[in-house]
């Protein structure tokens, strides 16, 4: 290991402590994981400008150090419930990058066989349990996910993940209510990335700190401004915990930033001057890039060599997209009526 100095230049600010203690081995890891959402969403940017992706397209940019942080903080049989921001959270999981490109373009090949699209990644296996278009109405699905798990003694916990714009949504509250009640294995984690959809949060909200909500639940509480992913691992880890071992609920606000509008279709202008390059100076992705260099001795070719050997992988799962036939038509009806009891179970 190097023993690169950890002092930051002039204009840079001191890596978090969470970095500063990692090992190289899981910076490294967790790193790469964060430049696989960046790049996948790069990508599937630029295939949806070439036309080759229909409907809305909400990319993580910016907030990729969530998706990989509360990765690392599970175990199997957890569960993930995201809003229509779901790509970062399926690659996390392990979803294949070809197999979500291929939903995005609507193709047979896609996650879910391309009747879904961006907004409705979904896999089990993986512990992805759905993006959800409806803002807020995934709140409560999220607590029947979290009371099937305490009913059947699973140990499992469910981390549901909503936008600050569904904090005034009428489900948010039922939802959040009965995980309250019932104390339920679950961690409601808002990710505030500053604007709903366009608007300042301090026009939205009455009081900025959301976590002041969480007593009115009976629920835990915590809120950070997200630095990096071992920052999150660890922040979550611990509420996740409470909920497996306690069955006490957390409600969880992060305060991140989105680098590009709400969708493909906003050009983001309500923006003030200034204030993009303010927050890309604190970018998690850059700032562990920063410590995979300074404080493992990582050179500046090999992490380019990373980043080439990530685009290429994201690239060829465009062309894989871009290659993958049409669903049949009738494929849209599968799995809305059970068929057969082989289908049943």
């Amino acid at each position: 290991m190097s023993t690169a100095s950890n002092t930051p230049a002039p204009d840079q600010e001191a890596l978090p402590a969470t970095l500063a203690g990692a090992s190289h081995e899981e910076t490294l890891r967790m790193y790469r994981e964060m430049l696989r959402i960046r790049r996948f969403e790069e990508v599937a940017a630029r295939a949806y400008t070439r036309g080759k992706i229909s409907g809305f397209l909400h990319l993580y940019i910016g907030q990729e150090a969530i998706a990989v942080g509360v990765s690392e903080a599970m175990k199997d049989g957890d569960r993930i419930v995201a809003t229509y921001r779901d790509h970062g959270f399926a690659l996390a999981r392990g979803c294949e990058p070809n197999a979500c490109m291929a939903e995005l373009m609507g193709k047979a090949t896609g996650i879910v066989g391309g009747v879904g699209g961006s907004m409705h990644f979904f896999d089990r296996d993986k512990g992805m349990w759905g993006g959800y278009a409806i803002v807020g109405n995934h709140i409560p699905v999220a607590a029947g996910h979290a009371f099937a798990s305490k009913y059947k003694d699973e140990g499992a916990v469910t981390i549901c993940f909503l936008g600050d714009g569904a904090l005034g949504i009428g489900p948010t509250h039922e939802g959040m209510t009965l995980a309250g009640l019932w104390q339920l294995p679950i961690v409601y984690v808002v990710e505030n990335n500053r604007y709903s959809m366009g608007t300042p949060l301090e026009r939205t909200l009455p009081v900025k700190d959301v976590t002041v909500r969480a007593a009115g639940y009976n629920m835990e509480a915590d809120r950070f401004t997200v630095t990096d992913p071992m920052q999150v691992r660890e922040r979550l880890g611990e509420a996740i915990e409470r909920a497996r071992t306690e069955n006490r609920p957390t409600l969880v606000e992060i305060l991140t930033y989105r680098f590009r509008g709400h969708s493909m279709s906003d050009p983001a202008k309500y923006r003030a001057k200034g204030e993009l390059e303010a927050f890309r100076s604190r970018d998690p992705l850059e700032v562990t890039k920063r410590a995979l260099m300074e404080l493992h001795g990582m050179s500046e070719e090999k992490l380019e060599a990373l980043d080439d050997e990530i685009f290429e992988e994201m690239s060829a799962a465009e062309t894989f997209a871009d290659e993958s036939p049409m669903p049949d038509p009738e494929f849209r009806f599968k799995h809305h009526y059970i068929e057969d009891e082989s289908e049943a179970d």
